[in-house]
């Protein structure tokens, strides 16, 4: 049985609508963190996804490889060095999706490799 929370909950941040105007552009998924079921929030003004997510920035712990998909055995698009950014926009069970700002690409690393900046 669920328990009555004690705290209130906390206030949700007022809404932006978003709305595409203009023409559509073809966005390439590998340099944009695009896919048909999740985009990037920054880029809801050129896409529409049924969903948005704000990344979360997280910090390379050790060398790791970017692949194009979440399957360890998918193209390899880079090595990632310890120290890099990534700007994470989904953890899965063992793999996170985002986005290597430094190189301007999008895919999926090991989530191991990666410590949340806080």
């Amino acid at each position: 049985m669920w328990e009555k929370a004690t705290h209130p909950a906390p206030a949700a941040p007022p809404r932006r609508s978003f709305a595409l105007t203009g023409r559509s552009v073809a966005i390439d998924p590998r340099h944009n963190a695009v896919r048909p079921d999740l985009a990037d929030v920054r880029l809801a003004e050129y896409v529409f996804a049924p969903h948005y997510a704000a990344p979360m920035p997280c910090v390379v712990t050790r060398t790791v490889v970017l692949h194009a998909e979440s399957s360890p055995e998918s193209e390899a698009l880079v090595e990632l060095q310890p120290g890099e950014t990534f700007e994470c926009l989904e953890v899965l069970r063992e793999v996170a999706w985002g986005v290597s700002p430094d190189r301007r690409l999008s895919g999926y690393v090991d989530r191991d490799a990666l410590d949340q900046i806080t």
